[in-house]
């Protein structure tokens, strides 16, 4: 076994396919780590912007959680139905092109795409961030650390999707076992305090509101909030990684992301309001996640408490799984109508697109890099794109109810009519809250991504056009072709290569560039090896033709005298045979020059329609 078997596992068969698909056990960490893992982040996230209203501040995280939870189950409702209606996946792509037309459709990609690269990078540096606040003593190798995780997750998704479910599954089930036991301990703890408890752990005091309660504070706070929700759309993109029967696989796995993060929700936001936390500024002395202070104050400073930690940064760290879940099977939906590149939609060994895999790689990489690992200030970036996904595919649904229409069409229409106002609404408040924070990046890639994907489609469209032949075959010419074929020396390779063409035409040039050193040898060896044994068998001799170059340039005297060739003949083909050398070991090319390929290159980019280049390869046996 290779060690690329070992690290990428061994190529699976096209009919392997079936064993690949995933049940609802796995697909929960496979397509729901993204979601899940924001009950860690968003609560925080909005309880950070409600510090400045001190002891006030924190009564509004229940009423911002339970507006949420609703927009949550809105856009649950919408899925569930975009599941049934389109078990081909592609999500919001496929819903509003199909029924709101291709632009609307491409902005949903495109949004996406965006959402799903600040995923990766968000996810992964915000485990990192956490990381180095427990261990400081790691903070300069944040940035090493973000990429080796990127790394570590781009190859586990290389090796398919049942693979990557196994992997993610212990810690994801370990976050949620941990998070669920700490908030059954804290409504515990509560119930029998009468609402009053005790926290194990002493927590911070509350600071002093330093701002008058605001309806813009709360909706900043909401916008911020609702990165929670980011991630909930997965499923839908990939309904057809599960196994039979496909629809209802998928619909019980987004019913169990969709409860289990609720139920966290809600759970942290009431303990929050009854412990009295407050979020700490990030990046100050003493600072603490709204979650350690929670574990802290229902359990103490214990192993539980450390074991939950420890989940709650893996799970972090990991979350940008979903992305790598997602993001190519977006591209393939999207490059199947031409508006991607086609090898977006091919699998690779294992049975996954390998190049959507990569180019997410390679951009969550560069953002890691840009901003070195360090991507707060991102976080609540990419609920801009998520929720512009999420309002065009419910406002998609609604019009594929109008068209569809059938039993239950007007109540299904009512739910995903308001489902797209709800978070087109929200759309609207977190890039005006979030604009100037840096949402304006967002609003500028998107047009640039969907510039791009019009001239992809552009460029397939010209192609189709030229290369398209409705007529029948061509059969009025169909002489020999005028064969040219570069010679350095007489040898076995030549030798090859001029028996290939005297089989396809009478009419050949052997073109030999005379660079002042062994010519008059080579033209000896010629009359003697070539031109004697062809007279001999009464068979036409190869002209041969001696090109000088006092310079010593090899190639552009070759190309110079074919295209002279091809102008010279006009109403003929000219094929240029290049003999080559195959080695059967790698490190073996580093002895040889690469003049082949680069003449093969040459000719490829200044030839035409009429100049065909034919390889002949020569295999070294030793």
């Amino acid at each position: 076994m290779s060690l690329f078997d070992v690290l990428l596992g061994k190529p699976l068969a096209s009919d392997q396919a079936r064993a690949e698909h995933i049940g609802v056990a796995t697909g929960i960490p496979i397509f729901g780590l993204d979601a899940l893992s924001s009950a860690a982040y968003g609560p925080e996230a909005a309880l950070t912007l409600l510090a400045p209203l001190g002891a006030v501040g924190i009564a509004y995280i229940i009423p911002i959680s339970a507006s949420i939870i609703v927009l949550l189950a809105i856009v649950y409702f919408s899925y569930r139905q975009t599941i049934h209606a389109y078990p081909g996946g592609g999500g919001s792509y496929t819903v509003a092109r199909q029924n709101l037309g291709v632009s609307l459709g491409l902005l949903a990609a495109a949004a996406l795409m965006i959402d799903y690269v600040l995923t990766v990078a968000v996810g992964i540096s915000a485990g990192v961030g956490a990381l180095v606040s427990a261990i400081p003593s790691l903070q300069s190798h944040t940035l090493a650390i973000c990429l080796g995780i990127l790394v570590f997750i781009t190859m586990i998704n290389l090796r398919g999707m049942r693979d990557t479910g196994l992997v993610f599954m212990a810690p994801t089930y370990l976050f949620v076992g941990t998070l669920l036991a700490a908030i059954l301990i804290g409504l515990f703890r509560t119930l029998v305090s009468g609402g009053h408890p005790v926290p194990v752990e002493p927590l911070p005091q509350v600071a002093q509101a330093a701002a008058v309660p605001g309806a813009w504070i709360i909706l900043q706070a909401f916008a911020s909030g609702c990165t929670a929700m980011t991630g909930v759309e997965a499923v839908s993109n990939g309904v057809k990684a599960f196994r039979e029967p496909v629809v209802a696989t998928a619909r019980r796995t987004l019913t169990v992301i969709i409860v289990l993060l609720m139920i966290l929700l809600a759970g942290i936001a009431y303990l929050v309001r009854v412990y009295g936390i407050q979020a700490t500024v990030p990046g100050q002395p003493g600072y603490q996640s709204v979650l350690s202070l929670l574990l802290a104050a229902v359990s103490g400073r214990g192993v539980f408490y450390y074991l939950s930690m420890a989940s709650i940064l893996v799970v972090l760290a990991l979350s940008a799984n979903t992305a790598f879940a997602d993001f190519p099977r977006l591209c393939r939906a999207i490059a199947q109508n031409n508006y991607l590149p086609h090898s977006f939609a091919i699998r690779g060994r294992r049975l996954v697109y390998t190049q959507g895999i990569l180019v997410l790689a390679v951009f969550a990489g560069l953002l890691l890099i840009i901003f070195g690992g360090v991507t707060d200030r991102l976080i609540p970036l990419y609920a801009v794109g998520a929720f512009l996904a999420f309002t065009l595919s419910q406002a998609g649904m609604v019009g594929h109810w109008r068209r569809v229409g059938g039993k239950g069409a007007t109540r299904s229409m009512l739910i995903n009519g308001l489902g797209a106002l709800a978070t087109g609404i929200t759309v609207i408040v977190v890039l005006v809250a979030k604009f100037v924070e840096g949402a304006w990046i967002t609003v500028l890639l998107i047009p640039g991504l969907l510039l791009a994907m019009g001239l992809v489609r552009r460029h397939y469209h010209a192609v189709f056009v030229e290369v398209r032949s409705p007529t029948p075959l061509d059969l009025t010419d169909t002489t020999p072709p005028l064969v040219i074929l570069p010679v350095q020396g007489w040898n076995r390779i030549v030798q090859k290569a001029l028996r290939f063409a005297l089989k396809i035409s009478p009419n050949i040039r052997a073109v030999h560039v005379d660079c002042g050193q062994g010519s008059e040898i080579f033209r000896g060896e010629w009359c003697r090896f070539v031109e004697q044994p062809a007279m001999e068998a009464d068979v036409p001799a190869p002209e041969l033709v001696v090109l000088p170059s006092p310079y010593r340039l090899i190639l552009s005297p070759i190309i110079d005298y074919v295209l002279e060739a091809e102008r010279a003949n006009p109403g003929q083909q000219i094929a240029v045979i290049i003999p080559e050398l195959v080695e059967r070991h790698w490190y073996h090319y580093l002895f040889h020059n690469k003049r082949a390929s680069v003449l093969k290159a040459l000719l490829l980019l200044r030839g035409n329609q009429r100049i065909v280049v034919i390889n002949v390869p020569w295999y070294l046996d030793t």
